[in-house]
């Protein structure tokens, strides 16, 4: 082996846990190499976060057409060219790999295309070719699940073959109401399509806090969105043009192809993990609070982890790896603390802590909810939806742990939900701010006068 094949940092896999490591480390002087057996960039970039958003713009563009008229615009939405929906999806992908191509080049790091292995606890065998590591991160991914005995292919589609549809399907059955099959449910049913979405838990997105989750059903009834929640699939008939689900009630649903959205499993089979010594969990890689294996010089990141399958989760893991390695010990990473957000119409976002988990953690809670309706800038948007905040005691020195909100283009302030939550921010902390007008932020800070006692446009 030659001086060559030995680096500082050796990665397996380039989604945005892999890469985000790799320009860290590579910014902190370590020698880096990043094997990825795809495209650099990952789920995320290429089958993902970036192509599923472009798809929701697509279908907020397509509302905004049909529904021109109801604020004195004469437009009106004519059809769904779907083969200029996917370039401009594909160009927008493009456009971000060439960028993030050209960036991992610039740092210098050695880039290996092949399938890699862990072959000991400091090495990855590269189709053949053997590379060693001083440090080696684990960062495979993740890939869509199925259920036991659900068959994919033919009118049976996870998100990946969904994201390159050449046609708007008449009808769609989604399976599975969390975050991926409520965002295509909420695409289709803009550009034309009859969507059912089977949920097998008693509401829709199921981890959010349970606010939020009827907030969401309630639009979705608006929308026409169909929704079958605490029912459970059975099974799936495929003739050459449709597609019969069963539920387990008897009821069946036809529908032209259904897509299976219930979750990503950790990307960690035959890739020689577990002969180097890493424990598996249901396929998860095991990692203390500081993300090391517990096996020599081994660490994991991103979607093979537990926790939140979220993109900037792995990001951040990527870098605080980065610089754990290079001795600088980082902060860990609060779990409870990484901003989510769903992209359906109306959208999601929260962080923090739901009612029912702060109710757990600290005993007597404190929560106020603001109604967008007293709004401008939701009311110019024309959006229904809400922010919950919750705090954690009843007493003025408690601070804020968790916010919770939907609406037209709502994620755009969990940056600020996120700072509050991170730096256990008191309501009369966020009260004192002052919130530019007219914005949907104004919303946030008025939930915070709220629930500092002193609601302004909000009823006590």
């Amino acid at each position: 082996m030659s001086e060559s094949d030995t680096f500082d940092v050796l990665i397996l896999g380039g989604g945005s846990g892999g890469y985000a490591c790799a320009l860290r480390a590579a910014e902190l002087g370590l020698s880096v190499a990043l094997v990825e057996q795809d495209k650099l960039g990952g789920t995320c970039l290429h089958r993902g976060c970036i192509p599923t958003k472009a798809l929701l713009h697509a279908a907020e563009v397509a509302d905004n057409a049909r529904e021109g008229e109801q604020i004195g615009i004469k437009s009106s939405l004519s059809g769904i060219d779907m083969s200029g929906v996917n370039s401009y999806k594909d160009g927008v992908v493009g456009k971000l790999y060439k960028g993030l191509q050209g960036l991992v080049k610039s740092r210098k790091i050695t880039m290996i295309d092949g399938h890699g292995t862990l072959a000991g606890t400091d090495a990855v065998e590269v189709d053949g070719q053997r590379y060693t590591g001083r440090h080696v991160v684990l960062a495979s991914g993740s890939y869509s699940k199925t259920l036991p005995g659900l068959e994919l292919g033919g009118r049976v589609l996870t998100s990946t073959e969904a994201i390159n549809l050449d046609y708007v399907p008449d009808r769609v059955v989604v399976l599975g109401g969390g975050v991926i099959g409520v965002e295509f449910a909420s695409v289709w049913r803009s550009f034309g399509s009859e969507v059912t979405v089977v949920e097998a838990l008693p509401h829709l997105v199921p981890n959010e806090d349970e606010f939020l989750s009827k907030q969401l059903e309630r639009q979705f009834r608006k929308r026409k969105i169909n929704y079958k929640i605490g029912t459970k699939f059975t099974g799936v008939e495929q003739s050459a043009d449709s597609v019969t689900v069963n539920l387990e009630n008897g009821e069946q649903l036809e529908a032209d192809i259904l897509l299976v959205a219930v979750g990503r499993g950790p990307n960690t089979a035959d890739l020689g993990y577990e002969a180097a010594g890493i424990t598996l969990d249901r396929g998860f890689v095991r990692t203390d609070e500081r993300l090391h294996t517990g096996v020599a010089n081994v660490w994991a990141v991103g979607d093979i982890v537990p926790g939140l399958q979220l993109a900037h989760r792995g990001f951040q893991q990527g870098i605080f790896v980065a610089e754990e390695i290079a001795g600088l010990e980082p902060p860990v990473i609060d779990e409870k603390g990484i901003p989510r957000v769903t992209y359906c119409e109306p959208e999601i976002a929260s962080v923090g802590l739901t009612e029912a988990q702060a109710k757990e953690a600290y005993g007597e809670v404190q929560t106020t909810t603001y109604d967008l309706a007293g709004n401008g800038k939701s009311q110019i948007l024309r959006t229904a939806g809400a922010i919950k905040l919750v705090k954690g005691g009843t007493t003025d020195d408690a601070p804020v742990v968790g916010v919770h909100m939907i609406g037209a283009r709502i994620g755009e302030l969990v940056g600020e939900a996120q700072l509050v939550y991170n730096w256990e921010a008191l309501p009369a902390d966020v009260a004192n701010l002052i919130h530019a007008h007219p914005t949907q932020n104004e919303a946030f800070g008025e939930a915070h006068l709220a629930l500092a006692g002193k609601p302004l446009h909000s009823h006590s």
